[in-house]
């Protein structure tokens, strides 16, 4: 066998330039209100710590993009819902990742923890519901009902209740008891974006989108005002005749805001003394509402008010009722820096509240409102953008000792230390479109699309010169091979050669020379000039050109060489090996061409991506190169062989440009998702056959995930289903479980053969256990089983049990039986049992075989039960009475709530200063 050659792999290492995307809501966290908030970026978490302005901590996602955040009631936790139908639970001290769920089958565009924090709700793209257990990390049920894309979800704080709202205009309300929907407000006319519930669950504000705010009360049904005149039924969307539930929904009224666009999101804060709404435009508004205390106070003012107006006596009874406005009043709307994707509101002090907004350019703003004083109604506003550009990074440039990375946008232009990425340098700019480091690594220039040519000094971080080069867009600039100077090529169909020569400055002669740049000659064209690129070997200029050509000439006359057709859409970019051999070209045709510049022939056409090249580099001395395209994916190449060799997956919007760094060790990347990334070169082998193998298995594992739900037999109820999803993990889960089976067999049969063979005299060694059960060091084939079974994730448990053939469910159903009567893992196997007895109910009951099993189980099953609910029952109450014991003799409250513990940390600081001053 041959040689093969050997590739090493690129993987991926920081990403950076992130402040927040617009994908994700943003929501405050932490003990400590409005000091800390977690936005989604692209694949991360960043959680910011609003006072400095700094990032307190990063939790790591995999792959996909961050589309929901939610923060649980004790502070401890975060659940994170990604694109892909996912769902993270992190814990805020580790960073870690404590809790994965998998059920839904696109994106999640809803999140809400209960009251206690033991249960979650997520909503989906997939217009399912799913509840989540967080104490057993599964699923509990999925409901099933609406039309659309989930935008809202939230339980009831003391009922048993689930409100969802959906593009579908229905709100729905569920009871999580009978897990059914029992009511349907059909009263709005278009999409449901967002609701709050106020007033412990008996007042709802719908926002949809119009500028009207609707306001619901909700009323027990037994507690209906005029329970004689009301129906009994009411009509469902679907025109039937539905029961009326247990809650009522009456319309009091509207108030509008004063944006005229869709509602994007609104909230509230836990004390509910302020409603925040914004749409998609840069105005934030916010609503005070007037507390239950406030309102009496208020109608009994202008009952005493009335009163005086008639001339009546203080105890008389006078008719004066309260409106909407009353309760719901508009404070201020607060114009904000830039358009606004979300928002969060949390309670400061008394009067006050503080917001905190996540917008479209990347930054994140925050300010405290005054719900008290109208004339100052904001304070403190503030802006975290100082380690982010505000629009697409459109250049990439590194040093040339690659200790400095170069990007720059439409606004801005930013120097980035590529070892610790920090930014050293911001510097304004008009927009750019090409970039390059000038020889000594000291200045930059850039090319715009305004048609001039910018000379930046890093130093002193200005604008040393600005120079109209073309009358049009400058799309490409690159450096001569003698280092030299620089030609750039732009709209106005001509290609520019300059020098770099130093120049004196006039006003201040006494001053060191600046760089700058002088027009030597001038190459006229007969289209618009795309890309430029220089042979390294200073021999020849090529130029591609908007008519899909690219054209050779000599550069030193400047005489036409030869001219590569071939593409049927204009070439995007292109880049020549080091070597001056090959010139490889991408197109909007998403072809990749490989050239040879000897002859101008096409060595290889190859379609590389799914959308337009947008970039292509080759590693230095080498004939490898990596292409980026708007298919979100940065691919590498060899092009003698003309093979692909890995894909870099990892952006979540339009790869715009990148870099590999003269070392060619980093590579560097720019996407429409306002992501910078850096992937490391390792010494890391890879092998062709396992990344073709690899990228099959990621074929399968997306076609699993597009299959439908699972049929569960005799399941006839329509709004409900199992809240997990078939993924490649179940079937491997279930597989496992299959094997462990198998070997349980296996070793039975042979200690059976080795006890027969005992009993008739013959004297033969003990068979030696499994090599599986030696690795996991279980003494027994059933304890083997029964460790496998515990490996299986909680979340997984269901949908690996419902893959398993129903032969061997008859041997797990065994199994159980001695699990259940030995007492090992009681809880585990009681849940395996009650859900195979509830899928295959059918099956077990007509199979003879198990008639003994389940008989036993009948009897074995509830005894051990009830010693399990016995024993944890004896424990709490021990511990309930150790609490009690110790906060009497220490006076020291355990499971405080952390809100809490931070006030009493307060009021004690409060006492001490107190003390201090009296002493």
């Amino acid at each position: 066998m041959g040689l093969t050659k050997q590739y090493l792999r690129y993987r991926a290492d920081e990403v950076f330039g992130l402040v927040g995307t617009g994908k994700s809501n943003i929501v405050y966290i932490g003990a400590i209100p409005g000091k800390y908030c977690a936005v989604g970026a692209c694949e991360n978490v960043i959680i910011w710590d609003l006072r400095t302005g700094e990032k307190h901590l990063t939790l790591k996602g995999e792959k996909h993009e961050v589309t929901e955040l939610a923060a649980s009631s004790d502070n401890q936790h975060v659940a994170v819902g990604y694109s892909d139908g996912r769902i993270c639970v992190f814990n805020l001290q580790s960073g870690e990742a404590v809790i994965t769920f998998s059920g839904h089958k696109s994106a999640v565009s809803a999140l809400a923890y209960d009251q206690t924090g033991l249960r979650l709700v997520s909503g989906g793209k997939d217009t399912d519901l799913i509840v989540w257990d967080i104490v057993n990390e599964c699923g509990l049920y999925r409901l099933k009902g609406h039309k659309g894309l989930i935008t809202e979800a939230a339980f009831f704080k003391h009922k048993n209740i689930l409100v969802s709202s959906s593009k579908d205009t229905f709100v729905k309300f569920w009871d999580l008891d009978t897990q059914h929907c029992f009511k349907t407000l059909v009263e709005h006319r278009a999409e449901v974006y967002g609701f709050v519930l106020l007033r412990d669950d008996t007042r709802l504000v719908t926002g949809s989108a119009d500028s009207e705010l609707r306001v619901w009360d909700i009323l027990d049904s037994a507690h209906q005002e005029s329970p004689t005149k009301k129906p009994r039924l009411e009509v469902n969307p679907e025109g039937e005749e539905e029961e009326l539930g247990p809650l009522h929904c009456v319309k009091v009224g509207s108030v509008f805001r004063s944006g005229r666009d869709r509602l994007v999101s609104m909230d509230t804060d836990k004390e509910q003394k302020a409603l925040i709404c914004h749409g998609s435009d840069r105005i934030l508004e916010v609503f005070t509402l007037t507390s239950e205390g406030d309102l009496k106070k208020r109608l009994a003012k202008r009952q005493k008010k009335q009163r005086k107006k008639d001339g009546l006596p203080a105890d008389s009874e006078v008719s004066v009722s309260l409106k909407l406005e009353d309760e719901i009043s508009k404070h201020a709307a607060i114009k904000m820096s830039a358009k606004i994707v979300a928002a969060d509101v949390v309670i400061a002090t008394g009067s006050s509240v503080k917001v905190v907004c996540l917008f479209t350019n990347n930054t994140v703003g925050y300010s405290t409102v005054d719900l008290v004083d109208k004339k100052t109604t904001t304070s403190g506003v503030g802006v975290i953008s100082h380690c982010s550009h505000q629009s697409d990074v459109r250049t990439l440039a590194f040093s040339s000792d690659n200790t400095a990375l170069l990007s720059a946008s439409s606004e801005s232009v930013k120097v980035w230390n590529r070892a610790s990425l920090q930014c050293i340098r911001t510097m304004s700019c008009d927009y750019a479109l090409c970039s390059l480091f000038a020889p000594g690594d000291r200045h930059i220039i850039l090319g715009t699309k305004s048609g001039k040519l910018q000379v930046f000094d890093i130093g002193s971080g200005s604008l040393l010169e600005d120079i109209t080069a073309h009358s049009g867009s400058v799309w490409s600039i690159c450096m001569a091979p003698d280092k030299r100077g620089l030609i750039s090529g732009g709209a106005d169909k001509q290609v520019k050669f300059w020098n770099f020569e130093l120049v004196a400055d006039e006003q201040n002669p006494t001053a060191s020379k600046q760089l700058s740049l002088a027009h030597m000659r001038t190459l006229q064209m007969d289209e618009d000039v795309l890309c430029v690129r220089c042979s390294p070997d200073q021999r020849l200029l090529a130029v591609s050109l908007l008519d899909n050509t690219v054209k050779v000439f000599f550069l030193d006359t400047l005489k036409f060489f030869l001219s590569l057709y071939g593409h049927k859409l204009p070439v995007l970019c292109m880049d020549i090996s080091a070597d001056s051999t090959l010139l490889v070209s991408g197109s909007a045709d998403r072809n990749i061409k490989i050239w040879g510049l000897d002859f101008g022939d096409c060595h290889k056409s190859i379609f590389a991506h799914d959308d337009s090249v947008t970039c292509v580099q080759f590693i230095a001395k080498t004939h490898l190169f990596f292409s980026g395209g708007k298919d979100n994916k940065i691919k590498e190449w060899d092009a003698d062989k003309f093979e692909h060799i890995i894909t870099l997956e990892g952006h979540h919007g339009q790869v715009w440009c990148l870099t590999v760094s003269p070392s060619g060790n980093v590579l560097a990347t720019a996407s429409h998702d306002k992501s910078l990334r850096l992937w490391q070169k390792t010494h890391e082998p890879l092998i062709l056959q396992e990344e073709r193998e690899m990228e099959r298995e990621k074929e399968f594992e997306n076609t699993l995930g597009q299959e439908g739900e699972a049929v569960v037999p005799g399941e006839t109820n329509t709004e409900t289903g199992l809240a997990g999803k078939k993924s490649v993990e179940t079937v491997k889960a279930a597989e496992r479980l299959m094997e462990a089976i198998d070997v349980y067999k296996e070793e039975k049969y042979k200690w059976s053969v080795y006890r027969l063979e005992a009993q008739s005299g013959r004297k033969i060694s003990e068979p030696d256990p499994h090599p599986m059960m030696q690795a996991f060091n279980a003494p027994t084939p059933e304890k083997y089983v029964q460790l496998v079974l515990r490996k299986v994730k909680s979340s997984e448990l269901e949908e690996a049990l419902l893959v398993l053939p129903f032969q061997y469910v008859i041997e797990l159903l065994k199994l159980l039986d001695e699990f259940i009567t030995a007492g090992w893992d009681v809880e585990l196997n009681c849940r395996c049992l009650f859900f195979l007895l509830r899928v295959h109910h059918g099956q077990i009951t007509s199979c003879s075989e198990l008639l003994t099993v389940i008989d036993h189980m009948r009897k074995a099953t509830p005894d051990r039960l009830s010693q399990l609910r016995d024993r944890v029952g004896f424990n709490l109450a021990g511990l309930q009475f150790i609490q009690r014991d110790i906060e009497q003799s220490e006076d020291t409250v355990f499971f405080m709530d952390a809100t809490d513990r931070f006030k009493e940390k307060k009021k004690k600081s409060k006492k001490k200063a107190i003390l201090a001053i009296k002493t």
